[in-house]
């Protein structure tokens, strides 16, 4: 991420807080890379919520206290920017999205999703990409500031063969690197029922971790019942979020995340261990609650990995 020049601070007090209303190849490589945090200093995302699941605007830099590893780091930048977001789409059109006309009401929550960000909250930078999957992962949509093109894409699919949700997460993660805005998001449209990857969930959980992406999981009831389990252990890792529920509900989901990502706080440090040793660093988020305001919550990325010499 960029850092700003200058740092906002929302100078209002307690009673007067905003509550924002919830509304390439197959081929498995031997090796998977591994990616490290390469730079001194620390970037986090995080989104506050109240018990009904508002979005909760308005705190200031003194409110926040983030530690690494247990031990407390000085906040350096403090912002709330409204900046634009690229957003990968990831839609599951294997067989068991037939069960139930899955794979037909997916298709109108990716519509529902594509209005709900890119038109009624719109910035002029947003863009999507699509990547379907079955047995197969494939990149249906690059990086495209054009909404129509993306549902267009998807408009003629079929459920079919096996699922391979891992190598679909894999692959998403890795592609959302060539979006251009530094917020990113990945949204998994599925039923969760994995069967058939070349990549291990060790080896996904692990990029996930790497990965400074949240994930959020539309999850839709497929034939084994199994999934929500797998979509919630993806999205926990990333301080993303993971939906299911009546249909009727969807579009509050959809303009749940989109209220989500424009409504983060923005936090970055140096941190005080400057080993590049390679390590897992496990980052927490703390919040001094302001007097008269409910219990909050919070959801921010676990942590990262430092770079080695």
């Amino acid at each position: 991420m960029i850092a700003r020049n200058q740092v906002f601070l929302w100078m209002i007090s307690a009673s007067l807080l905003i509550f924002t209303p919830s509304l390439p190849c197959q081929e498995k490589q031997a090796t998977p890379p591994i990616f490290r945090v390469e730079v001194e200093t620390v970037y986090v995302k995080v989104s506050i919520s109240d018990p009904l699941g508002r979005y909760v605007t308005g705190l200031e830099k003194e409110n926040f206290k983030i530690y690494e590893d247990n031990i407390e780091q000085t906040i350096l930048h403090f912002s709330m920017p409204a900046a634009p977001i690229s957003v990968g789409i990831v839609f599951d059109i294997s067989g068991s999205m037939g069960y139930g006309r899955n794979i037909r009401i997916g298709k109108s929550w990716l519509a529902n999703l594509l209005r709900s960000i890119f038109i009624e909250a719109r910035h002029p930078e947003d863009e999507f990409s699509l990547i379907t999957f079955n047995n197969k992962v494939n990149l249906v949509k690059a990086f495209t500031d054009k909404s129509n093109e993306v549902e267009n894409a998807l408009s003629p699919t079929k459920p079919g063969g096996s699922t391979a949700l891992y190598d679909a997460v894999y692959r998403a993660l890795d592609h959302i690197k060539e979006g251009k805005n530094d917020k990113k998001a990945i949204v998994l449209i599925t039923d969760g029922e994995e069967n058939s990857s070349r990549y291990k969930w060790s080896e996904v959980r692990e990029f996930c971790k790497e990965s400074d992406v949240q994930i959020y999981g539309i999850g839709m009831p497929g034939p084994e019942q199994y999934g929500h389990s797998t979509i919630s252990h993806l999205v926990g890792l990333t301080g993303g979020r993971a939906f299911s529920g009546e249909w009727g509900d969807l579009s509050y989901y959809f303009d749940l995340i989109n209220a989500e990502l424009r409504s983060q706080y923005l936090l970055s440090y140096v941190p005080s261990n400057t080993l590049h040793d390679g390590k897992w660093r496990r980052i927490r988020v703390k919040l001094d609650v302001p007097a008269g305001l409910p219990k909050l919550t919070i959801r921010a990325r676990e942590g990262y990995y430092a770079s080695g010499d």
